[in-house]
């Protein structure tokens, strides 16, 4: 049996997971109300695996979980696949019907949704109920729990269809996102490589990258060690290392597996400069379309 930690049943962060293991009839999920908890439960070898969204297309780096995933624990990144963020207002139907049969969204008190989710949907919100107080929590499926709890209160969420079918509740507007083309990525994180069926379709390496001190152009010498070998790089992000003000890593992604020699090579010659090379994984990744294909 293999055991994944996640984010609560009803996330996008679950629902994305059972698409990626719906073939693994092995698969046991943990879910966990915060996404430290979801790291730590693979850290401390509670699950051989977690979940973590970590690039959204509206949103872009999650921040929070990129710190985690350098600072706090050093799990590799086994895989990653994409999964479209399709939000939804959920609630109570007889709540939102006036006497003509026509929603009332001026019943709308109060609106709850993870702050992510919930930007992704202003234009829905502004345009519909401006005026109600909005309230976030710490993930779509929670806010779904709480409108379950809190019955004639006037209390809707932004969430996925499964937290809806979880909890009972009425989908009472599909897919309120200001952006029909909204996806996320998904790294799954652990210490020993998954068994993925299927043809990825790119291997990608993501390293970290800490410049040395007073070395003028050092960044532009690292570019160009994958530049001049055509190393095609997908992202690059600086984020604080936490030591000093003004101190930054270079999170780096290449389109190439760690494997092949020119990735090699480019590595030796970053290190060569004096730099220091931390690779966090090289792994499948899948598309959406990658993983429904039957």
């Amino acid at each position: 049996m293999v055991t994944v930690a996640v984010l609560p049943a009803g996330s996008v962060s679950d629902e994305a997971a059972k698409l990626f293991f719906k073939h693994d009839d092995s698969v046991r999920y943990k879910y966990h109300r915060l996404i430290s908890d979801v790291f730590l439960s693979t850290a401390n070898n509670e699950s051989q695996y977690a979940v973590i969204p970590i690039e959204n297309t509206i949103d872009g780096s999650v921040s929070l979980h990129m710190d985690w995933l350098v600072h706090e624990v050093d799990l590799p990144i086994q895989a990653e696949w994409i999964y479209p963020s399709h939000q939804n207002f959920i609630g109570r139907r007889s709540e939102l019907v006036n006497e003509q049969g026509e929603f009332d969204y001026s019943r709308v008190k109060k609106v709850i949704s993870h702050p992510v989710a919930m930007s992704q949907c202003m234009k829905f919100i502004r345009e519909h109920m401006p005026n109600a107080e909005r309230e976030h929590v710490s993930s779509t499926a929670e806010s779904v729990r709480i409108v379950k709890e809190s019955p004639d209160e006037g209390v809707f969420a932004i969430g996925t269809r499964l937290a809806a079918l979880n909890n009972g509740l009425d989908l009472l507007v599909e897919s309120v996102t200001d952006h029909q083309n909204n996806y996320t990525r998904f790294f799954l994180v652990g210490n020993e490589p998954y068994p993925v069926q299927g043809e990825p379709a790119q291997v990608r390496t993501s390293i970290l990258v800490t410049l040395p001190e007073d070395y003028p152009g050092a960044l532009h010498q690292v570019l160009s060690a994958f530049a001049w070998r055509r190393l095609n790089l997908s992202r690059i992000e600086s984020r604080p290392t936490k030591k000093k003000l003004g101190s930054y890593y270079f999170y780096i992604e290449i389109k190439r597996s760690i494997n092949e020699p020119l990735m090699k090579h480019a590595l030796e010659e970053i290190e060569a400069i004096g730099c220091h090379v931390r690779v966090l994984g090289s792994y499948p990744c899948f598309t959406y379309d990658q993983l429904t294909a039957e």
